[in-house]
């Protein structure tokens, strides 16, 4: 529970990109349901959240989502929705509900199961406060994810919410649910990578698959597998009219219900698609509703799409600036919330990020624009006013920073950590943690830093997956004297260049032997045995080897001079010698 209590940190609902939040139009007061409790009940309410104890503010438009913290004691807005990570114990939930009723919050939402007792309900009642339970297998990045989602209105004019085919631009569950009246069939829409970006009620006439593909948001693994298998996706966007999906069946999973789906196009681009859970064939009346619909749907995502464009270039611009440090980082800063504040930048990339002119370009694009969402998403949940955008093939974050610099650099690892197991090994990615930047002018440093660690990630032979750059200096510097050698087209020279030149002659290992002898400080069995030979073969090459180089292997310049030079300008490899490894007699 401590551990849940120290992830948990107050989410302010004030800025587009820092909130999760809907206010009502000005004017409309009330009225406007649109951002309700039971707006939210009524897209979420059957997957997600379930109604423990139903409190006096249904009605009421959400002020705010707030991340309930109790190390901070903070104000939420009235009405908030607050969403009590980490919270088990009755008698803490009981208090907390005293709390948010005397600040009229809406409804405290606790993991499932709630432990409703007489304390808790007594609590409820006195309080007006809702308990809604989170449904067990769903995060609280989903939930809130899900609830900015639900509560978006989109842009607001003089005459209220712009609208398409009738409903709130840009509010995709209002048309799932729509489609799914029309369709009389739980409806859910995805993106090209079968990520669910909005779902409908319903829940009874679906089955399991639904259900766990709602609380992933995304298709899982091993169906996506088996409907590329089959071709359904390959004839899904070739078509323009609904595509039949028998049943699957996968192992111990039960069968799926049967389902149509249609491809959702903006012009010759297939930009989604629709999936409704149907017992029996769609009447020919449903079928054409279910093909105007994808018509609509195109609206509704593209509107979104091209929000999000904008948002992610404006934030990605600040960011940009900010890291610069010039003239324009205060201001930038400012605008982000990280004014007047230390702050620690973490660079993310991909192992093996190579850009290549083949089709792989825009797989590689795609993931890392996906990668970076998840790495905002993460640490605004760490934060209310982090910072995250994607800069070429690299994704920083700035998280707002303590006084003690070595204090905010271990945090700012743990976070990377955490993010990185739950993303998991796959992905390849590495983060890197540059120093504490004091001010706007430190901030160019902090990302110089963390450039550098990162790169040291990316070389090939190191299993870190985040590290600061105080962890990896000399590793830093050794790749940036290795840029310096091959700048200038530097080589080997000296006893390195000897012993280069005489195992190119003579087909032998000297080489080899005083880099295994180095890299085990003298100790000549385990050097021995890291190039497979008996430990008197080895004696004999290593006084070979300093007759050949003339080298002083007593003298520690010596022994470091050549230790660097193999390290940065290692001299092209033989053609090795293969020597079977002989036994002591």
């Amino acid at each position: 529970m401590r551990g849940g209590r120290r992830r948990a940190r107050l989410l302010w609902a004030r800025t587009k990109c820092d909130a999760v939040v809907a206010q009502p139009p000005e004017g409309t007061g009330s009225m406007n349901a649109h951002g309700s409790l039971a707006r939210v009940l009524h897209n979420l309410g059957d997957t997600l959240l379930d109604v423990v104890h139903r409190g006096a503010r249904d009605s009421a438009d959400i002020g705010g989502i707030v991340i309930h913290d109790p190390v901070e004691d903070s104000v939420p807005p009235p009405h908030a929705l607050v969403l009590g990570v980490g919270l088990r114990e009755p008698g803490e939930i009981a208090r907390l509900l005293g709390d948010l009723g005397r600040r009229r919050a809406v409804a405290l939402v606790v993991r499932a199961p709630v432990p409703l007792d007489a304390g808790v309900t007594a609590a409820a009642e006195a309080s007006g406060v809702g308990v809604l339970g989170l449904a067990r297998g769903a995060s609280w990045v989903q939930v809130t994810a899900m609830l900015r989602a639900v509560l978006a209105e989109g842009d607001i004019g003089r005459d209220g919410p712009e609208t398409l085919g009738g409903t709130i631009s840009g509010d995709l569950f209002a048309v799932a649910n729509a489609i799914a009246a029309l369709i009389d069939a739980p409806v859910t829409i995805e993106d090209r990578h079968s990520r669910v970006l909005a779902f409908s009620g319903q829940l009874d006439k679906a089955d399991a698959a639904r259900t766990e593909t709602i609380l992933g948001r995304q298709v899982p693994e091993r169906f996506a597998r088996l409907l590329a298998s089959r071709g359904v996706f390959r004839d899904l966007y070739r078509s323009d009219g609904p595509v039949h999906v028998p049943p699957l069946h996968n192992g111990s999973d039960a069968p799926t219900v049967p389902r149509i789906a249609i491809a959702v196009r903006a012009g010759d681009e297939a930009i989604g698609s629709i999936w409704a859970a149907v017992s029996e064939p769609l009447s020919p009346e449903r079928s054409q509703a279910l093909r105007d619909s994808a018509k609509v749907v195109a609206l509704h995502m593209l509107r979104l799409r091209a929000g999000a464009d904008v948002e992610r270039r404006l934030r990605a611009d600040l960011v940009s600036t900010a890291l610069e440090g010039g003239a324009g980082a205060r201001e930038a800063l400012s605008r982000l919330g990280l004014a007047d504040r230390p702050v620690v930048v973490l660079a993310l990339g991909l192992r093996d990020d190579t850009d290549s002119a083949s089709g792989a370009d825009a797989n590689l694009a795609t993931e890392r624009e996906r990668l970076a969402d998840a790495f905002a998403m993460h640490l605004g949940a760490v934060h209310p006013h982090c910072a995250a955008a994607l800069l070429g093939d690299t994704a920083y974050g700035l998280v707002p920073a303590q006084q003690d610099r070595g204090v905010s650099e271990e945090r700012a690892m743990r976070v990377a950590a955490d993010f990185l197991d739950r993303i998991g090994p796959r992905t390849g990615v590495v983060i890197g943690i540059g120093p504490t930047g004091a001010d706007a002018e430190g901030l160019a440093q902090a990302r110089s830093g963390a450039d550098r660690a990162l790169r040291v990630l990316r070389t090939a032979g190191t299993e870190r997956r985040a590290a600061r750059l105080a962890d990896v200096h000399v590793e830093a510097l050794l790749c940036e004297l290795r840029d310096i050698v091959a700048a200038r087209g530097d080589q080997p020279t000296g006893p390195i260049a000897r012993l280069a030149a005489y195992d190119e002659r003579r087909r032998a290992n000297l080489i080899e032997t005083l880099h295994a002898w180095l890299d085990a400080f003298g100790d000549i069995g385990a050097a021995a045995a890291a190039v497979h030979v008996h430990p008197n073969t080895f004696r004999y090459r290593l006084h070979r080897l300093a007759e050949v180089g003339g080298i002083d292997l007593t003298s520690p310049e010596a022994r470091f001079a050549a230790m660097l030079q193999l390290r940065v300008m290692p001299p092209e490899p033989a053609v090795r010698h293969q020597e079977a490894p002989r036994s002591p007699r």
